[in-house]
């Protein structure tokens, strides 16, 4: 059986693993010019491609969805950066670093898109990565929190 230490530092490394897992997917979906993002990214441009003709069937005219993709991303790292910090920082205290981290990077993945043909920084693709990384990582909040009654204490880490 598995000492509760060796689970602990289990759980820790794979918490970190995630938020690594998502940082560099963040990284390469913006590597990738306009095109690639429409056509050549498999399942990203299929998703892409049908949020486009939904909007446009319920709006009447193209829509921009590049704020969806952009929310998904940041709202899943928001929560995967509150739970690796929940090992290591008070749950308030991670709840306000997780947004604040993600929102970091946001800045960074925009600097990267002036180097990416077609791409651009755009201030509004930011503010949408940090509204995303907020919700994200309350709604992780929540669920640790409920997850942490449910349980019982001392299954969660709270330094």
């Amino acid at each position: 059986m598995i000492s509760l230490e060796k689970h602990r530092i289990a759980a820790i490394a794979a918490s970190w693993a995630l938020v690594l897992i998502v940082a560099a997917l963040i990284f390469t979906m913006s590597a990738k010019d306009g095109a690639t993002l429409n056509h050549g990214s498999g399942f990203v441009s299929a998703v892409k491609a049908w949020l486009a003709s939904t909007g446009q069937a319920l709006f009447g005219h193209p829509v921009d969805v590049s704020p969806v993709g952009h929310f998904g991303e940041y709202f899943v790292f928001g929560a995967t950066l509150l739970n690796a910090l929940r090992w290591h920082l008070s749950a308030r205290k991670a709840l306000f670093a997780a947004p604040l981290i993600a929102s970091l990077y946001g800045v960074t993945d925009e600097i990267h898109q002036i180097f990416v043909p077609t791409r651009s920084c755009d201030p509004a693709d930011w503010a949408v990565d940090t509204i995303a990384a907020i919700v994200g990582a309350i709604l992780a909040y929540a669920v640790i929190k409920r997850l942490k009654k449910t349980k019982g204490a001392g299954t969660t880490p709270t330094p």
